[in-house]
C-alpha cells in the first residue's frame, strides 16, 4: 500500500489576484493561477477534446486513459495517434506516491539526488565523503563509488556532464573536482585509483577562502556555473581550463544558481539576501550589473529551478515558500530602496533556519513589493537547504512543482492550482533533495537520515514487507526493498 497522503488545499492572503498558493491544510479552495505559463501548462498537458468523447458528437467526457485509447483507435483526433500533449495527459495522472522501496542506505546524511538528463544513471551525495552512481536500467547497479578528495564538511552539491562520462562535485572549497565517469573503475578513490582533478575557482585577489554551495553544467557541457559563500557566482570555461567570469553578485551567500536555458547566456541566481537575481552575460561587461532582480521572499532563498525556456523559474525561500516568477516582471532599480524595502523579513536578527522553527506570525507577512506569480506553502524549509523542481516536461508538461521538506516528507503541488496533490512520508530526519525520472512515473527521495528511496506509480497491490531494524532505531513506517 502507498504511504502517500493525498489532499487538495490552498491559501489566500486577498493581496494578488493572481497569486496561487497551497498551505497543505486539506478542505480549502484553490486559487487558480491566471496567467500565460497557466495557458501553456494546460496546453502542454491537456489532451485533444475529441479524445474526451467515446462516440463522436455526444456528450463530452472526462478524458481518461482508456477513453482517450478508444479516441485513438477510433481516430477521433484525426491524426490516429497521440501528441505530446495526449501523452503528457495520461502519463501526469500516474503520481510516483506507491513505496517506498529502499535503493540504498547509508551511514551518513544524503546531500544530493538527482537523475542524468536521459534518466540511465542516477547520482547521489553524501556527507561522509561518498558520491555513488547507479545504472537505472541494470537495477540500480552501483557502476562508480567515488570518495571525495579534500572534503570540507560536507558534499554540497554535484552534477553530472550532459553526455554522461564526467562528474564534478563541490564543497565548502573553492576546489571543485571532476571525475571520469565513464571509465571502468568502479571504487574512485581520489588520487588513488583515479585522479580528481581539481578546477580553481578562487582569483589571484582573493585574499579569503570560500565554500561552493551549488554547481552546474552548462547544457552544451563546456561550463561550470557555481555559487559561492563569498557572495559571489563564477563561470569555469573547461576547454580553457580556467575561470572565466566571476560576478559579485549578491549582498550575502549565494545558495544556488543555474543556467537559465540551452543558450547559457542567462544565469538565475539566489541568495541569502532573499532576492532571486537575473543574469545576461551579454551585457554584463559593459553594465556590471544584474539583469533585474527578482523580490518577494522574506528569507534567504535557498534553490532555484529553471522552467528552461529562459523566462520562467521557481525558487525555495527560509520564509517557508516556494515562489514561481516570470523574468519580464523583474525590477531594475532595487537597489535604490531601503533595506528594510528590500527585505522586511521577520523582524528578529537572531533567528537562524539551522536550528530554529519558523515563527508562526510571520507565515502571514507578505513582501510590500512581491513579484511572484504565485506561492506555494505546506512544506518546511529549515535546517539544510532544500531544493524544488519542476515536474518533467516529457511525461507531465510541467505541470507540477515539487519539493522536499525538513519535516521528513516529500511535497508535490499543482502548479496551476496551487493545490498540495500528494505527499511523500517514509524518511526519518529531513528530505534535502528528490529527483522526479525524466520519463517515467518514478521519483527518489534522499534525506539525511541516510536512505535513498525509491516511490513508483501505485501498480498492483502487493502488501508491503515488515518493518526493518536498523542499527540503533526502529522504523515506524513500512516500506518495500528493493
Amino acid at each position: 500500500m502507498s504511504r502517500s497522503n493525498k489532499g487538495t488545499s490552498a491559501c489566500s492572503d486577498g493581496s494578488v489576484n493572481d497569486e496561487s498558493c497551497a498551505s497543505g491544510v486539506a478542505g480549502e479552495g484553490t486559487n487558480h493561477l491566471n496567467h500565460e505559463i497557466a495557458h501553456i501548462t494546460k496546453l502542454r498537458s491537456s489532451p485533444n477534446e475529441l479524445l474526451g468523447h467515446v462516440v463522436p458528437g455526444r456528450m463530452k467526457l472526462p478524458a481518461s486513459a482508456v477513453r482517450m485509447l478508444v479516441g485513438r483507435e477510433g481516430n477521433y483526433s484525426g491524426r490516429g495517434k497521440f501528441s505530446s500533449a495526449d501523452g503528457c495527459h495520461i502519463l501526469s495522472q500516474y503520481l510516483p506516491t506507491k513505496g517506498p522501496w529502499i535503493v540504498d542506505r547509508m551511514k551518513s546524511r544524503a546531500y544530493v539526488s538527482q537523475f542524468s538528463a536521459d534518466g540511465s544513471l542516477f547520482i547521489a551525495g553524501f556527507q561522509g565523503s561518498h558520491i555513488r552512481v547507479y545504472d537505472v536500467d541494470r537495477g540500480w547497479k552501483v557502476t562508480k563509488d567515488i570518495s571525495a578528495r579534500n572534503l570540507r564538511w560536507t558534499i554540497t552539491d554535484s552534477s553530472l556532464s550532459p553526455d554522461r562520462c564526467h562528474l564534478v562535485y563541490a564543497s565548502m572549497s573553492p576546489i571543485i573536482h571532476i571525475v571520469n565517469v565513464g571509465s571502468a573503475t568502479t571504487e574512485s578513490i581520489a588520487n588513488v585509483t583515479e585522479i580528481h582533478y581539481g578546477l580553481n575557482f578562487s582569483s589571484d585577489n582573493d585574499d579569503d577562502e570560500f565554500g561552493i554551495f551549488s554547481i552546474k553544467f552548462s547544457t552544451n557541457g563546456k561550463e561550470l556555473v557555481a555559487a559561492t559563500s563569498d557572495s559571489s557566482i563564477c563561470v569555469y570555461d573547461l576547454g580553457a581550463d580556467k575561470l572565466s567570469l566571476r560576478i559579485p553578485a549578491h549582498l550575502s551567500d549565494v545558495n544556488t544558481v543555474c543556467f537559465a536555458d540551452e543558450s547559457g547566456h542567462l544565469i538565475y541566481s539566489g541568495s541569502d539576501d532573499s532576492l532571486c537575481k537575473v543574469w545576461d552575460r551579454r551585457c554584463f561587461v559593459t553594465k556590471g550589473q544584474p539583469a533585474g532582480i527578482l523580490m518577494g521572499h522574506l528569507e534567504g532563498v535557498t534553490f532555484i529551478d529553471s522552467h528552461g525556456d529562459g523566462r520562467y523559474l521557481i525558487s525555495n525561500g527560509k520564509d517557508q515558500t516556494i515562489k514561481l516568477w516570470d523574468i519580464r516582471k523583474m525590477s531594475s532599480n532595487a537597489t535604490m530602496m531601503s533595506p528594510n524595502a528590500l527585505s522586511p523579513g521577520i523582524g528578529e536578527d537572531d533567528w537562524d533556519y539551522r536550528w530554529m522553527d519558523y515563527p508562526d506570525y510571520a507565515r502571514n507577512l507578505k513582501h510590500p513589493h512581491d513579484t511572484s506569480l504565485a506561492t506555494y506553502r505546506g512544506h518546511s524549509v529549515l535546517r539544510t537547504l532544500i531544493r524544488c523542481y519542476f515536474s518533467p516536461s516529457y511525461s507531465t508538461g510541467q505541470k507540477y512543482i515539487y519539493t522536499g521538506s525538513s519535516d521528513s516528507s516529500v511535497y508535490i503541488y499543482d502548479l496551476v492550482s496551487g493545490a498540495q496533490v500528494a505527499k511523500l512520508d517514509h524518511h526519518e530526519a529531513p528530505v534535502r533533495d528528490c529527483s522526479w525520472h525524466p520519463i517515467y512515473p518514478l521519483m527518489i527521495t534522499s534525506a539525511w537520515d541516510g536512505d535513498i528511496v525509491r516511490w513508483e506509480f501505485p501498480g498492483s497491490d502487493e502488501p508491503p514487507v515488515p518493518p526493518n531494524k536498523k542499527a540503533g532505531r526502529t522504523r515506524r513506517r513500512g516500506f518495500y526493498y528493493m
